[in-house]
């Protein structure tokens, strides 16, 4: 059953309850299928911004492409995305470009190649550490021995975290006792005083991070982390590179130099040609609907859309691509 078309400012609502009510029943079709049928989507934690935009992608295919429904999962994402992907659960994924490159390379989270490739290069993730401010921690070397979230298990913000705390010389296992929660419940850890810090790595602004800043006031704050990329850049290459958190995006007192990493929308390198087209088209026909669910939407653009490397960009989403520019 396909769902009417709504409203703009109705998108975040039926986002919401298209996230909800997609339970756990998967049936994938995207690799099969160019006449219609179920398309799942592999999303993130409930206050992030992947959650968000998943659920009015979703949407939007319901709505825009004949035959097809969509629902969207939370996820602990990108690794877990992508690992969903591969094994059939997920037929489009959302992921970190580091999770996504490693993935393509079968290194580090990924024993093996795996078959994906992208629709389009999203929008930037944007590192945010947030610490208490009682806890007297001014870089990621003072997370030594205090209790930080480092994310969700098998999260792109895992992965970052990990390398962070490696780029500034302290071992992950050993340096400090972390606790591998979603950003839901790293907030709540933050705000009861039970962890000292957290990694999070999304989209500006985040709901998550709005939230505790507001409830926690002068209690905690963003922590400037770019003094690291060159460390992270040496090992990584440059899938990282360096922006600002401006100051009003969280009503912190100046801009927090943070790194920031590209996302990328993911399928499996055997959906047909003309169904990648399709969604690739559908995306950028309908960014209004995105951008009223998040402002981060307002960061994917065509001029970027085919810069994923290395990721390979998929043959249906190039011609998509090419023909909207």
């Amino acid at each position: 059953m396909r769902l009417r078309r709504l409203p703009t400012a109705a998108v975040a609502l039926v986002a919401a309850l298209t996230l909800a009510a997609c339970g756990g029943q998967r049936e994938p079709s995207g690799s099969s299928s160019e006449s219609g049928g179920r398309l799942t989507i592999a999303t993130g934690n409930t206050t992030g911004v992947y959650y968000q935009l998943g659920g009015a992608l979703a949407s939007v295919i319901s709505q825009k492409m004949s035959g097809y429904r969509a629902t969207a999962s939370e996820t602990g994402a990108s690794v877990q995305n992508i690992q969903g992907l591969t094994s059939g659960n997920y037929d489009i994924a959302f992921s970190l470009g580091d999770s996504a490159a490693d993935a393509v390379n079968g290194v580090n989270s990924f024993t093996s190649k795996q078959d994906v490739v992208a629709l389009t290069r999203l929008y930037n993730n944007y590192t945010q550490v947030a610490v208490r401010t009682s806890a007297n921690i001014n870089s990621i070397a003072d997370l030594k021995g205090k209790r930080v979230s480092t994310g969700s298990p098998n999260s792109g913000t895992e992965v970052i975290a990990r390398r962070l705390l490696e780029a500034a010389g302290l071992d992950p296992a050993k340096d400090v006792t972390a606790q591998r929660l979603g950003l839901p419940e790293s907030v709540d850890a933050m705000k009861s005083g039970s962890i000292d810090a957290l990694v999070w790595s999304g989209g500006l602004p985040t709901g998550g991070i709005t939230d505790l800043t507001t409830s926690m006031g002068k209690g905690v704050k963003l922590l400037p982390i770019a003094d690291l990329l060159p460390k992270m850049q040496e090992k990584y290459g440059s899938i990282y590179s360096q922006a600002p958190i401006p100051a009003a995006t969280y009503k912190q007192p100046a801009d927090v130099a943070t790194i920031v990493v590209p996302n990328v929308l993911l399928v499996r390198k055997d959906m047909k040609d003309e169904l990648a087209e399709q969604l690739t088209k559908v995306l950028y026909d309908n960014m209004a609907s995105l951008v009223s669910v998040n402002a981060a939407a307002k960061g994917i653009t065509l001029e970027n859309a085919d810069k994923t490397d290395p990721v390979p960009l998929h043959p249906g989403a190039k011609k998509a691509i090419d023909g909207l520019r």
